[in-house]
């Protein structure tokens, strides 16, 4: 059984997790979130040796996919995800970094496929369910590994806080119910990385997370 492996870049003011998810025997990997820094996630795939396969998007917030055309193209890969309700987010990429006063360069981005809920994406025989999980971003997806028991939840959820909602498109309510209604009842054995700061279990968060306690 060949094993899954997890590298984290973190990169911009954002200190946003790129995570390079890769095959430790085949060295084929996908490269989840690159927010920017484009130099420095090059540079993390060629120490480890590894063949990018594409890039995937949980969401359209500027510090997940600010790099993401830039790394398409040195790369050669499509850009698959998030949701198509991310469209207009990733349509603005430009003005969010004005915004936020950010360097260039940021490009807008135009994904070679959005994804949608209870379809797989998959590297290396490593298989990935797409969860929609909406409330930090509309069109927000969640990859689940139901074999190696491991999520990526992007800003869904985090090590004892949840995604922020007051950013346009956000909502609470929804927030809430893409936790306890997709992501909790997978088990409380998940492994999950996320989009800022250490990961965690989803046992752990639903017995201490302020926000979910009682799920």
């Amino acid at each position: 059984m060949t094993t899954l492996k997890a590298a984290i870049v973190t990169v911009t003011p954002f200190q946003q997790n790129c995570t390079i998810l890769f095959d430790e025997e085949e060295k084929r990997a996908v490269v989840v979130d690159p927010g920017g820094e484009v130099d420095r996630i090059r540079a993390a795939i060629e120490r480890a040796g590894l063949t990018v396969e594409a890039i995937w998007l949980t969401h359209g917030h500027i510090d997940h996919a600010g790099g993401a055309m830039e790394l398409k193209e040195a790369l050669g890969v499509q850009i698959l995800g998030p949701h198509e309700d991310d469209a207009e987010l990733l349509e603005n990429l430009e003005t969010q970094a004005q915004m936020f006063g950010l360097p260039g360069p940021v490009r807008n981005v135009t994904p070679d496929r959005f994804l949608v809920e209870g379809e797989t994406v998959s590297f290396a025989g490593h298989s990935f369910e797409v969860l929609h999980c909406p409330g930090h971003a509309p069109g927000h997806v969640v990859f689940f590994n139901r074999k190696a028991r491991f999520a990526h939840v992007g800003d869904v959820l985090f090590n004892g806080s949840i995604g922020r909602t007051d950013l346009p498109g956000g909502n609470h309510a929804a927030l809430i119910r893409s936790i306890k209604e997709k992501l909790l009842p997978l088990g409380d054995d998940i492994g999950f990385l996320c989009g800022h700061g250490p990961g965690g279990r989803f046992g752990e968060e639903r017995r201490s997370n302020p926000f979910l306690v009682g799920a």
